[in-house]
């Protein structure tokens, strides 16, 4: 399997900027009959798809401000981007840290004349940030000890996706109305087409809702740069499935998962019988899926590991289903359109 098969052109001008001015305003390519061309509504069209005992499962992650813009004693700017707690103590921070050839382990940093954080040495396992490849004590992953454990509310932002160029007016536009516990660095972006009012008409029409937290992180996005996909190292993420989550997904009709992180939270429950914990499953090729039966997800970026989980769920159909988006003026990634389609084969 090459990887050149999870390629295609993404135009500049197809890769949305903004949200949509209402959450459910946005496009839904809908394909969940394989001998059917695909047709097209708005997720608002949503609760019509849906039929009694289906279950809609969410990510409730809540997307933390991890972007900390320090500076050392010298004066020098310092960005520290938050990606998870660390082992170490209190405030200790796996973070990357820019330019991080600059910061010695030890440099203290402050927020205007704050002392804020410590950087101590490189995190286990730390990348060169150049190439994504390799070990490098000077670059990379760090760990980092904030002074205040409240400075991320106080003083970070919320990060956006490296190709979203444009300011956003309203921050928590990159938030889900399920964001509950904070944890992720993006946002489990297909649940940002929900408002509080499209869960309720999604209930009115026999639906029921569930929920799983996985920890978005920044490896998320990463193409996938091994010449066999297969060889693929899939970054590790934080994720937890509540055991009434389960119990729900083995009664429904049929488990409708919102984004490619619920697949994943769902399926690592499944495949391990370990409902909390780390996962660093890669769906890809012929995945045995053994909960999800529909998918509501963005269109993702060429040569993603996202892409490569969509290709196993639906199969072949991706790549037309991408066509035809790009076609009719779909928007494209985190502040995009959707998608809802059926697993390939699919029936309970």
């Amino acid at each position: 399997m090459g990887l050149d098969r999870f390629d295609y052109q993404l135009p500049a001008e197809a890769v949305a900027q903004r949200p949509s001015r209402r959450r459910s305003d946005a496009r839904m390519l809908m394909a969940l009959d394989e001998a059917e061309p695909p047709s097209h509504g708005r997720v608002a069209d949503l609760p019509a798809v849906l039929e009694p005992g289906d279950l809609l499962v969410v990510n409730d992650s809540r997307v933390i401000p991890a972007r900390l813009r320090l500076r050392k004693a010298t004066g020098g700017a310092v960005e520290v981007f938050l990606l998870e707690p660390a082992a170490g103590g209190a405030g200790c921070w796996e973070a990357l840290v820019r330019p991080g050839r600059r910061v010695a382990p030890g440099t203290t940093l402050f927020a205007g004349d704050a002392a804020a954080a410590e950087v101590r040495g490189p995190a286990v396992g730390a990348r060169d940030e150049r190439d994504g490849g390799g070990r490098d004590p000077q670059d990379g992953r760090r760990i980092v000890r904030l002074l205040d454990p409240a400075l991320p509310e106080s003083q970070g932002q919320v990060p956006l996706p490296p190709y979203i160029r444009e300011p956003l007016d309203d921050p928590d536009r990159y938030q889900t109305v399920f964001a509950r516990r904070p944890g992720s660095v993006a946002a489990p972006t297909a649940g940002l087409h929900f408002d509080a009012e499209l869960v309720e008409r999604c209930r009115a029409h026999g639906a029921d809702l569930a929920t799983v937290e996985l920890a978005v992180g920044a490896d998320t996005f990463r193409p996938i740069t091994a010449a066999r996909p297969e060889d693929h190292a899939m970054h590790s993420e934080r994720y937890s499935v509540p055991t009434s989550t389960l119990e729900a997904c083995d009664r429904a009709r049929r488990v409708v998962a919102v984004g490619t992180t619920t697949v994943r939270a769902l399926e690592s429950a499944a495949a391990t019988g370990e409902l909390c914990g780390r996962t660093s499953l890669f769906i890809h090729g012929r995945f045995p899926f053994r909960v999800v039966d529909v998918l509501l997800t963005n269109f993702h970026l060429p040569r993603s590991s996202l892409l490569l989980l969509v290709d196993a769920f639906c199969g072949e159909r991706w790549r037309t289903l991408y066509d035809v988006a790009l076609a009719e003026g779909y928007r494209f990634l985190s502040f995009g359109d959707a998608m809802l389609v059926s697993r390939s084969g699919a029936g309970r």
